[in-house]
């Protein structure tokens, strides 16, 4: 299976789901286009995890949650180490930890590699959970021995390991592997590799393991000017990511941020004067203190009152440790400064008010997956809206 010279990604893709097809070697789920195809020796490729030295001396790995890589999942489970599979498209965090049951029998185990097993027997670990990953196993349409690898297309491996990276759970020397068929092994010409593509240490097929000695250097953390607006709503942590590393000075203007710039700032910059207008007599008393009870701005303006107009959006799960100050400079970031904001810190929550529906909901999109003090924010319209004359709010749990 040989790509022909001037290949595209995308023509490598085609020809190798194209030939898993016809030549009988694919496996369920069918067809394999558009996947991580799963293949006819899967199973018996993984056992060769066995193998290495790597895999026999990890303590965590992180395994692509795809059907190819079920027995890899289960080799690691059955040897008592840690296993981390990412969420399916990032949507809901980073990694899921697999827990099985106190004394799981080897059936167990088999469940927990499966994709219902991972939904049912699993902890989400967060930004701040200190993960530290020995292994990495990725799925792949192809790869060459040289370890350049080529994905379904859509990049969340590359994501993945590049979020890895900025959250310091992997490190430069930290070995990647893949699993393929044999027929996966392809020549791929390294003028298609971008600086963001992933490469592979170790290749195991049916047949064989491969070293691959790949030189070139890993991805070292997040290409920020190459995520866009789009990618970072559909994957949340992403937001959390971006905000903590622009607090350590970092630059992390966005693929398509230059041209909103200006746009961008001046909404958010009458929204943090309103902001500051409306929470100026609070803050002296008690904004700075952990942990205190609070409202800013607490009955509504007759004004607003009277327009009907104000949504409020709860947000939950806020840290202990985590102040009023953090919560207002998250809020400024991700251009959701509310009109009023209810501080709620002893119950670990807060209660935001915005003009409209609109902007509650706008402001809840953009805050869904932050990251505050180790804890993700739980963020969701109140139920009880003040517009509908209900101004108690408390009973939000």
């Amino acid at each position: 299976l040989c790509p022909p010279p001037g290949a595209s990604k995308g023509d490598v893709r085609e020809k190798v789901w194209d030939y898993l097809e016809a030549s009988g070697l694919a496996d369920f789920p069918r067809p394999v286009h558009r996947r991580i195809p799963n293949f006819k020796g899967a199973s018996h490729a993984a056992t060769r995890l066995l193998g290495l030295q790597e895999f026999k001396a990890a303590n965590t790995v992180k395994i692509n949650p795809d059907a190819p890589q079920k027995n890899a999942r289960f080799l690691t489970l059955e040897a008592r180490k840690t296993l981390l599979v990412p969420t399916p498209r990032l949507r809901t965090g980073l990694f899921n930890k697999i827990v099985p049951p106190s004394g799981a029998t080897k059936e167990i185990l088999r469940i927990c590699a499966t994709s219902q097993g991972i939904k049912e027997y699993s902890v989400p670990v967060g930004l701040d959970g200190k993960a530290r990953v020995d292994l990495v196993v990725v799925g792949s349409v192809a790869v060459s021995e040289k370890g350049w690898r080529i994905g379904k297309g859509e990049g969340y491996a590359d994501m993945e390991y590049a979020m890895m990276v900025s959250m310091g759970a992997v490190q430069e020397d930290t070995p990647v592997v893949t699993i393929v068929h044999d027929c996966q092994v392809v020549d791929i010409a390294e003028e298609l590799l971008d600086d963001h593509d992933l490469t592979v240490d170790y290749i195991l097929t049916p047949t064989r393991i491969i070293k691959t000695n790949c030189k070139r250097p890993k991805p070292r953390g997040i290409i920020w000017h190459k995520v866009s607006y789009e990618m970072l709503g559909k994957i949340p942590i992403l937001k959390s990511l971006r905000y903590r590393e622009k607090q350590a000075g970092k630059d992390v203007t966005l693929q398509d941020e230059h041209s909103d710039l200006a746009n961008a700032n001046a909404p958010a910059a009458l929204n943090e004067k309103a902001m500051a207008e409306n929470t100026r007599p609070q803050a002296a008393t008690g904004s700075a203190q952990i942990g205190q009870h609070y409202v800013e701005s607490d009955s509504l303006s007759p004004r607003l009152e009277g327009s009907g107009m104000i949504t409020t959006v709860y947000v939950g799960n806020i840290s202990p440790s985590v102040r009023v100050s953090e919560l207002k400079c998250a809020l400024r970031e991700f251009h959701a400064t509310p009109l009023r904001l209810n501080w709620q810190g002893a119950q670990h929550r807060a209660f935001l008010d915005y003009k409209d529906k609109a902007t509650a909901e706008s402001a809840v999109s953009s805050l869904k997956g932050l990251s505050l003090g180790g804890n993700t924010l739980r963020v969701e319209l109140a139920k009880n809206q003040r517009n509908k004359g209900q101004v108690e709010i408390n009973s939000q749990k």
